[in-house]
């Protein structure tokens, strides 16, 4: 049976994503790969006999380029597998997208530009003399590298969680201008929504921090229910993580004052495995929610020791007995981003 229209879509969108330098895009071996890992986690391996019947572990591959299956028909098994099982498309879009994703960030560790002494140099006045100078240049630089790289894997997954949750619940993700969620205090505007699945809007999280952010900000998470509610949906809160705190409080309270639904914890996965199915539930457990506990349960109680060290060529990462390698390419330095000036920053200046 040839693919629809739809499944035709989701092979191709899975050989092109995003755009500039750090532009990914799958080769047949690659979601030849693919489709033989999602036979092998649904117990259709054999029905596959071109596929090896040992395949690398998905995450635990050192080099991600070495995640293919070379000398098959890509599409072949991609239209087979889904005559095994008419979920494996979906399957297929969140792990193909899950996989460009760790791929694009390989990219961005080898390119991130290291700073220079005019971007940092000034921040070691809150440290000078602390250390002797060239120590405390050392410091800079390591931990600007370090907060940008943090920074783009927060942009990073961002960009990949929601959607992979929306689509395996058999939800999409909306974006603002295409949302039917109007502002009630701008009805000309549209509220951007993690996941549509039919009269339901839900707001996905991993977590709800303590931490401040712009009044306006958080203004806007209060208002979501409200939106939602009188644009004709049903506002829903999943949060991965139900730690206790004073902001997770009142954004569960905002969506319960609008007859809304509220996640938290175990209660926020089983809802999304009920929603999911069976297939899709394994896909949640074998790469969203099982490595996700993982980490949580191995947190270590003292942090290891971490040394890191550059050459021309690489930097070095060692985190108590292991060691990650960072191959690296030259990149063009790109301009410092300014963090804004705080809003209190009068009633620290005398005069």
């Amino acid at each position: 049976m040839p693919l629809t229209k739809i499944q035709q879509t989701i092979w191709e969108k899975a050989r092109n994503y995003g755009s500039g330098e750090q532009a990914v895009s799958l080769t047949d071996e690659m979601c030849a790969y693919l489709v033989g890992r999602i036979a092998h986690d649904l117990g259709l391996n054999n029905d596959f006999p071109e596929i090896p019947r040992i395949l690398p572990p998905f995450f635990e591959a050192e080099d991600l380029d070495s995640l293919v299956v070379e000398g098959v028909d890509a599409r072949n098994l991609f239209e087979r597998l889904i005559q095994q099982n008419p979920d494996a498309d979906m399957y297929f879009t969140c792990l193909s997208t899950l996989h460009k994703a760790r791929l694009k960030y390989e990219n961005i560790l080898e390119t991130q530009p290291i700073p220079t002494l005019e971007q940092v140099g000034p921040r070691g006045l809150l440290q000078y003399g602390k250390l002797a100078p060239v120590a405390l240049a050392g410091l800079l630089f390591w931990r600007k590298w370090f907060f940008d790289i943090d920074n783009r894997a927060g942009q990073e997954t961002g960009y990949l969680f929601e959607p992979v949750i929306a689509y395996a619940v058999g939800g999409i993700p909306v974006p603002a201008m295409k949302s039917p969620i109007k502002r009630h205090k701008d009805n000309q505007k549209r509220r951007q929504v993690d996941c549509l699945l039919g009269k339901k809007a839900y707001e996905l999280k991993i977590r709800v921090t303590i931490a401040a952010s712009g009044q306006g900000r958080w203004r806007e998470e209060l208002d979501f229910p409200i939106d939602c509610k009188q644009s004709g949906y049903n506002p829903v809160l999943v949060v991965l993580d139900s730690t206790p705190n004073p902001k997770l409080s009142e954004l569960e309270r905002a969506f319960l004052d609008q007859k809304g639904e509220v996640y938290k914890g175990a209660a926020a996965w089983e809802h999304l495995d009920s929603l999911a199915g069976p297939t899709m539930s394994l896909f949640l457990e074998n790469y969203v929610r099982g490595p996700i506990d993982r980490l949580i349960k191995e947190t270590p109680q003292t942090l290891p020791k971490l040394v890191a060290t550059m050459s021309d060529h690489s930097i070095l990462i060692s985190i108590g007995d292991e060691t990650l390698k960072i191959v690296r390419r030259e990149c063009e330095i790109e301009e410092d981003q300014h963090d804004e000036a705080p809003n209190d920053i009068e009633d620290n200046i005398p005069g």
